[in-house]
């Protein structure tokens, strides 16, 4: 667990592929470590309409093609049973979109980086109290870099990420603020240049982001 604590806030940027083919992922995330990228999340379907088995399929397939190069964790994570497919499937970390001690305890007890959503002081200071690694702050982009410095004024012993449709200036602004990283989705992830093939133009994307972080 340590050792990807410690990639967290070395390369402070984990990528949010949604949606995406299991087909296109391993090339999809090669283009996005020659971008520098280091983090990525395989998110679950709320609405079930992709099995949570199947997302656990892809992060045991891409952590087994990547290993050490690369930690692949999970998102959307909303039961400790999730967070035990986490496990089971190689994931190395878990990132919810709200924060539920149960979850947060079954992922620690699994020894994986524990991420959960919170967006108030009160939430943020319950899931640092219930055992999260990091707090993700969504939706960040509704509440702006301004948001981020007045609460590391009182809560600088937390460490933030910042999530929600996070652009590369968005990105710069937030770590300037006090926020340890960010995780990026579309900015990235783009369907169109995935669905034409266009794995330079992802790679060129993830530099935007990497090149100044």
């Amino acid at each position: 667990m340590q050792h990807t604590f410690d990639m967290i806030e070395r390369h402070k940027i984990i990528v949010i592929v949604r949606g995406v083919d299991g087909k296109d992922l391993v090339p999809l995330a090669e283009a996005m470590y020659a971008g520098g990228i280091r983090l990525m999340e395989c998110t679950f379907d709320a609405s079930g309409k992709t099995p949570d088995v199947v997302v656990a399929g892809n992060i045991e397939m891409l952590q087994q093609h990547f290993g050490d190069r690369m930690r692949i964790g999970a998102g959307t994570v909303l039961s400790p049973q999730q967070a035990e497919l986490v496990k089971a499937a190689g994931g190395f970390f878990v990132i919810s979109p709200d924060t539920n001690p149960e979850v947060i305890k079954r992922t620690k007890e699994l020894g994986l980086v524990s991420i959960p959503g919170a967006i108030t002081p009160s939430e943020i200071t319950a899931a640092h109290c219930a055992g999260a690694d990091f707090v993700k702050l969504f939706p960040a982009d509704l509440y702006g870099a301004k948001y981020i410095k007045a609460l590391k004024a009182p809560l600088s012993h937390i460490k933030l990420l910042a999530v929600g449709n996070v652009t590369p200036e968005a990105a710069v602004d937030y770590m300037a603020a006090g926020a340890h990283g960010v995780c990026v989705g579309s900015a990235i992830v783009d369907k169109k240049r995935i669905a034409s093939g266009d794995l330079a133009g992802i790679t060129a994307l993830a530099k935007q982001f990497t090149e100044n972080l």
